[in-house]
């Protein structure tokens, strides 16, 4: 599609948008093959898809040496064999696809239109007249007035003659030169045309300035639809059609576009008024069709394009329109109405009628189901009136079925009811009651037989007793996933059972050949399902053969199940996108298998099923071989996305369900993802040559290890011996030391015994002395004694026993202090040995057999020698010597 930015292609899902390297409004389009012409200001050529799925531009016009005309702009084209035309409002140029050349025709027009008519190529000069073109050369087919000044939109075939339809929608067909007016319904309209186009089933699409569309028969005699802005176009100027290969019609519109389902199966009528209500019946009787909704009955004429109107007295609620005996009944809250053509009359005020139906050989009696129970209509002098109630029973009858005097009544609620009418129809003689079996229930006919259906499955009813499962029936009607959602809707004239599910509606009906029941199903897409009227009281009516009417919320929808089929339509994968975890901006090449690094292992396939019909759902199935083999959920996503693929191989297949078929074909993509470069076979042999490297390593540190685990085992075996060498040299050191302490302990207690002794003989000397002394008359031998007492005390032999004893106690001791005081006499070295042995002045005094002061005095003397300060102490400084 051709459009004032860019050229756009619609896959049946999404739009992609190519602009032009120079930006010019794109003014025509034209798709042949692989390639897509397109004509824009002073500019034309073509466009093909590369690999990638994108389309690429290619011009034509650069390569031309002929100049362009000023502002040219091309608005139509034209593909005939191996020519190209591209017309503008000035020329047409002709370009050979196989000799690569261009030729051009000067035809100024004020509209252009190429039109190509039994293998020739006509359009209009402006002011000359109708041309065609013969070996290369405009040649004038006529210049009657009619073609040189009225613009010509549309020129087609007529059996061996041109059918020319101008602007000012007249068609006239051109024979040998003459003529004539081919009258159509269009030549009373006074109508500006602005395009056309004659459809493959002969039918013509004209396109107007101001009033939409209008579809024409082949005859051009009968207006089969007009439809405009009012009715669902986006715009009401037309200015270019197009039919594609499914028939839909494509129109391009001042302001956007539209598409036209011509020959879907289904139509809507959508009541934008709100007028009409939500409706619940419909009859097509007659020239009349007739709409019962709960604002009342509406009628209108079956080919008509008009409202419908409101049959007058029957506003309100209407429950139900039957046709019996060429009587139309309608029943309503208010009562029952016999309609005839746009009256309606009413014949029962016994408020809501459900339904009506027929006594079986009581041609002039009818029996009713109401709000309160059942009624009975009474025919006497050729008019329907109400004769009486049915006493005993007062339950609503929405759903009943009558056997001679026998009428089954199924309440949703309460459940079933049997019911045995006296003969004159105007009493219940016995009534019995069964609990219902399920919701959602309702009782019906089908081929002689009386059916109870639930939720839980449908009955086949033979008595009270006796209510049977039919599985035939259950299996048809609720086998699949769609999901039964209405009551089942008998159609007895062609023997159909309709059912609405969650996907669509199905029937069941009995082959003509077999006598086996089939079921047919018919997808009906959500958005309209959603509005098919409220719960429990969907509704299809047959209007014509093989017409039907479901009634909807805001109108009807209309089924023609001729035109029912499956759809021949492909899915296909459109495009491959992959990148990173951020973003996936490039596209993969779709004639070939993918390739992609493992950093682009996030990938995006997107497809499409190109249908184009507004009433068919299109659902797709995929899987991916190489990460999960099943089938996916049917989704209406038309794109895949896989993120942090793992590598290694892979294939895409997708498949669709258009409507209730699936696509005859599955479309798929291959492609790998390249292992990373940290497992690629480069960098496995890296490891391995790695771990190889790694274990000789590891060997050799096991082996240094071993080996130095040997060595500090025979270092420590050494060091243990060694240690305890040592301690058995230190035990044997102390055991000596223990020897020697031993020893010098005894040789200080033998010093102290010996110290002891002296100090003990010269306190005895000495007291002895004393005593001797005092004796009054001294002699000789008394002085003697004395003196032997004084040689005694101080003795050199007891000097030399003490100083052999201290020397052997504390060794050196004498020599070291007489060494550093070389002052000291022998009686100061005595003083210092008794002063090591801490000895008091007074224990001192008797071994040097003097006074304790004059002890003292030698203290002091030998602080002197020593040159002590006076805070030192004389004991310490001897003991620490």
């Amino acid at each position: 599609m051709a459009n004032h930015t860019s050229l756009m292609e619609f896959d049946g899902a999404n739009w992609h948008q190519y602009k032009l390297p120079t930006s010019p409004i794109i003014r025509s389009v034209k798709a042949v093959g692989d390639k897509i012409y397109t004509g824009s200001y002073r500019e034309f050529g073509f466009w093909t898809k590369n690999p990638t799925g994108e389309l690429t531009y290619t011009s034509l016009s650069q390569k031309m040496e002929i100049p362009m005309a000023e502002d040219e702009e091309f608005w139509d084209i034209l593909v005939l064999d191996q020519w190209v035309l591209f017309q503008s409002l000035d020329r047409i140029y002709i370009y050979d696809n196989s000799e690569e050349t261009f030729k051009v025709i000067e035809a100024n027009s004020d509209k252009a239109n190429l039109s190509l008519v039994n293998g020739n190529v006509y359009f209009q000069i402006a002011r000359k007249g109708l041309f065609t073109i013969q070996n290369g050369e405009p040649r004038l087919i006529s210049s009657d007035p009619l073609f040189s000044e009225h613009p010509i939109i549309g020129i087609y075939g007529i059996d061996t003659d041109l059918l020319v339809i101008t602007e000012g929608s007249q068609f006239y067909r051109y024979e040998s030169e003459t003529i004539t007016p081919w009258n159509t319904v269009m030549d009373s309209i006074n109508l500006k045309l602005y395009s056309s186009i004659q459809l493959t089933d002969g039918s013509f699409v004209l396109g107007s300035i101001s009033n939409g569309f209008y579809h024409l028969s082949p005859d051009g005699q009968t207006i089969i639809q007009n439809i405009d802005q009012e009715k669902g176009l986006n715009n009401n100027t037309v200015l270019s059609l197009f039919e594609d290969s499914e028939n839909n019609l494509w129109l391009g519109l001042d302001n956007g576009l539209s598409i036209v389902n011509l020959y879907s199966p289904f139509n809507e009528y959508v009541d934008k008024l709100g007028n009409l209500g939500l409706v619940y019946a419909a009859l097509s009787h007659e020239d009349y069709l007739y709409l019962g909704t709960n604002q009342g009955l509406f009628y209108r004429e079956i080919n008509s394009q008009d409202s419908f109107q409101l049959v007058e007295g029957t506003e309100g609620q209407v429950w139900n329109l039957q046709l019996l005996d060429g009587t139309i009944f309608c029943g309503h809250n208010n009562g029952t109405f016999v309609v005839e053509e746009n009256k309606a009359d009413l014949i029962s005020n016994y408020p809501g009628t459900w339904g009506v139906k027929s006594i079986e050989n009581r041609e002039n009696l009818l029996l009713q189901g109401n709000y309160n129970g059942l009624s009975i209509l009474e025919k006497a002098q050729g008019q329907w009136r109400f004769r009486n109630t049915i006493g005993g029973f007062n339950i609503s009858s929405r759903f009943f079925e009558m056997d001679s005097l026998e009428v089954v009544v199924d309440h949703e609620k309460k459940g079933l009811y049997f019911i045995e009418l006296d003969s004159n129809l105007r009493k219940v003689n016995k009534l019995t009651h069964k609990e219902r079996l399920g919701h959602s229930s309702n009782i019906f006919s089908f081929q002689d037989e009386l059916y109870y259906k639930t939720n839980m499955g449908i009955y086949e009813i033979n008595g009270i007793h006796d209510i049977q499962l039919d599985s035939t029936l259950t299996q048809m009607v609720f086998n699949g996933n769609e999901g039964q959602t209405s009551i089942i809707i008998p159609e007895n004239s062609e023997k159909r059972l309709w059912f609405f599910t969650n996907d669509g509606i199905q029937y069941v009906t009995q082959s003509t050949l077999s006598n086996k029941l089939s079921t047919t199903k018919i997808s009906i897409p959500k958005d309209i399902r959603s509005n098919l009227g409220v719960s429990g009281f969907e509704n299809i009516s047959k209007i014509s053969d093989y017409k039907y009417v479901m009634g909807s919320s805001n109108g009807y929808v209309s089924l023609n199940l001729t035109k029912v089929s499956p759809s021949s339509q492909e899915v296909h994968i459109n495009s491959v996108y992959f990148g990173d975890y951020q973003e996936l901006p490039s596209r993969a090449s779709m004639d070939e298998k993918g390739e992609f690094e493992y950093v682009n292992n996030n990938i995006r396939v997107e497809f499409s099923v190109p249908e184009f019909d507004k009433y068919s759902e299109v659902q797709y199935q995929y899987k991916i071989d190489g990460l999960y083999d099943d089938w996916s959920e049917w989704s209406e996503n038309t794109e895949a996305t896989f993120k942090n693929l793992s590598f290694g191989e892979y294939t895409f297949t997708i498949r669709a369900k258009i409507g209730n078929s699936i696509s005859e074909n599955t479309d798929s993509y291959s492609f790998v993802v390249l292992r990373p470069w940290y497992v690629s076979n480069l960098a496995v042999l890296v490891y391995i040559l790695t771990l190889g490297l790694i274990f000789i390593v590891v060997h050799r540190f096991y082996n240094r290890a071993y080996q130095k685990k040997q060595e500090s085992l025979i270092r420590k075996n050494q060091k243990e011996l060694e240690r305890r060498e040592l301690q058995e040299k230190e035990r044997i050191a102390q055991i000596q030391t223990e020897k020697l302490q031993n020893e010098i302990d005894s040789k200080n207690l033998e010093l102290a015994i010996s110290t002891m002794s002296l100090v003990k003989k010269n306190k005895f000397l000495s007291a002895l002395k004393s005593q001797l002394k005092e004796v009054p008359s001294k002699d000789k031998n008394i002085k003697s004694v004395i003196k032997e007492i004084d040689r005694n005390i101080n003795s050199e032999d007891d000097w030399k026993f003490f100083e052999d004893a201290f020397n052997n106690a504390d060794k050196d001791f004498l020599k070291r202090i007489k060494a550093k005081h070389d002052s000291l006499t022998n009686n100061d070295l005595r003083l210092c040995a008794y002063l090591r042995l801490n000895l008091s002045s007074k224990e001192i005094a008797p071994l040097l057999n003097i006074s304790v002061k004059s002890v003292e005095m030698k203290r002091y003397r030998l602080r002197k020698k020593f040159d002590l300060p006076h805070h030192d102490n004389l004991i310490d400084y001897i003991l620490n010597f």
